[in-house]
């Protein structure tokens, strides 16, 4: 049986007792003291999942080294040597305040006939304490972010482990105690870390987990009532249902969602990515022109970024990303002039982004719209073909895989031309990587 030690007592009142939890707490303590006593080594300082082990179980021959012992005392407010002692009454009648630098509350008197006034400004206290303040929310929102600002260069299968464990934190957090404001932030910080495994999930083709992430995500915004995120979300769960191939639901879904809030610069991104490439699946071709030009009027009214804005960021769509969208519905409705002549539009600012998914869907759409004229260009779409496939290189995401396929299959009319062989031949082996091979196999919602 593990000693209970003073060390695992403020643990299990912080609900930092997982490793993932504890480790992200050890790290912002370790900056923090770097920061302060001007000793940048302190930086790179991390705890091993067996360090780890060893500390909570209590069974030390040794104490840690002296620079985990700095960071232990700085972030759990007692020296290493009463840490790792166990208290005179293991039973937790005397335990450690949650809260470095606060007294222990009051202990709470012997209710007789009406409650006593230590017991209820004890319990005011248990009530109002908390497990995370506003720095720790801090660091997991800028966590976040840095997920979204690596997403398009390293991707869901680099970052998808980071952001589970980001959520699993959250949501030990979510476990304990915190005033009202700091837990609506938690609900926001959490909706937002389910959005993005949604998201993620999407992109490698696991549509079923990508709805039950974006049901999670969708639970927790409602409740705190955050129509951003909400709308957000819902664009996530319309990509999915437009990807597995249901268009009418991937339209529904947009459509309610932008009837939340129809002027809010996240409805830019439900009416084009939701709304317009579903419509234009199902030809719809007045309701999918509606919504790109509705699309355009909210991107100039909420002075959107002209640029390719990150696809999986919580910030409005910029212009050329929703251009980019636009070029998609066009394909869908054979309008190959408007195609060309929007892409053309930001041919430079798509090649200068640093989303290279970008370059390689609109090189792929581009492709098929050439593929579409009266009088094809097989050579030069094919050689766009090849270029989208070098530039998604190991990294492949759902978009590019479906596009890439639907490309070869309107290029087999001409399969006895050498073009089309040579295309074929560089997809069976792009394709044969093992991220492509799980998108194969996915399935619908």
């Amino acid at each position: 049986m593990p000693r209970t030690t003073w060390f695992r007592l403020i643990l299990q009142q912080r609900h930092l007792t997982t490793y993932e939890a504890f480790a992200i707490q050890f790290s912002r303590a370790a900056h923090e003291l770097a920061e302060r006593e001007g000793d940048p080594r302190l930086r790179s300082l991390s705890v091993s999942a067996r360090q780890f082990d060893r500390w909570m179980s209590g069974e030390l021959r040794t104490l840690p080294r002296p620079d985990a012992c700095r960071v232990l005392e700085h972030m759990l407010g007692k020296p290493v040597s009463v840490l790792f002692a166990v208290p005179d009454d293991p039973e937790g009648r005397s335990k450690p305040s949650a809260a470095v630098g606060h007294e222990p509350a009051p202990p709470v008197a012997v209710r007789e006939e009406a409650d006593s006034p230590l017991e209820i400004i004890a319990r005011a206290r248990q009530l109002t304490a908390s497990n995370v303040d506003t720095g720790t929310l801090a660091f997991v929102a800028s966590s976040l972010e840095s997920v979204i600002a690596r997403y398009e260069q390293d991707g869901p299968r680099v970052l998808g482990a980071q952001t589970r464990a980001m959520r699993r934190l959250i949501h030990t957090f979510l476990d304990g105690h915190q005033p009202p404001h700091l837990r609506q932030e938690l609900f926001r910080l959490a909706a937002r870390a389910a959005g993005l495994l949604g998201y993620m999930a999407v992109n490698t083709g696991n549509f079923m987990l990508a709805e039950a992430y974006c049901t999670e995500a969708l639970d927790l915004s409602r409740a705190i009532n955050d129509i951003e995120t909400e709308q957000w979300v819902s664009g996530t769960l319309s990509f999915g249902l437009y990807y597995a191939g249901q268009y009418a639901e991937a339209d529904s879904c947009a459509a309610a969602a932008v009837e939340k809030a129809p002027r809010s610069a996240q409805a830019i991104r439900l009416l084009v990515n939701g709304r317009a490439r579903a419509l234009a699946k199902t030809r719809d071709h007045d309701g999918a022109k509606r919504a790109i030009d509705r699309a355009l009027e909210l991107s100039d009214l909420h002075h959107a970024p002209a640029g390719i804005t990150s696809c999986i960021s919580f910030e409005p769509y910029g212009h050329a990303r929703t251009l980019a969208n636009a070029v998609t519905a066009h394909v869908s409705l054979c309008n190959v002039d408007q195609v060309l002549k929007d892409a053309k539009q930001i041919d430079d600012l798509v090649e200068h982004s640093d989303s290279s998914w970008s370059r390689s869907l609109v090189r792929l759409d581009v492709a098929t719209a050439l593929l579409q004229q009266r009088s094809p260009d097989l050579e030069r779409a094919l050689l766009l073909g090849k270029e989208a496939l070098l530039l998604s290189g190991d990294s492949p995401v759902r978009s590019v895989w479906q596009r890439s396929h639907d490309l070869y299959q309107l290029a087999r009319r001409w399969r006895k031309q050498s073009a089309v062989r040579e295309y074929g031949d560089e997809l069976r082996t792009w394709s044969s990587q093992l991220s492509a091979l799980a998108m194969s196999r996915s399935g619908a919602l």
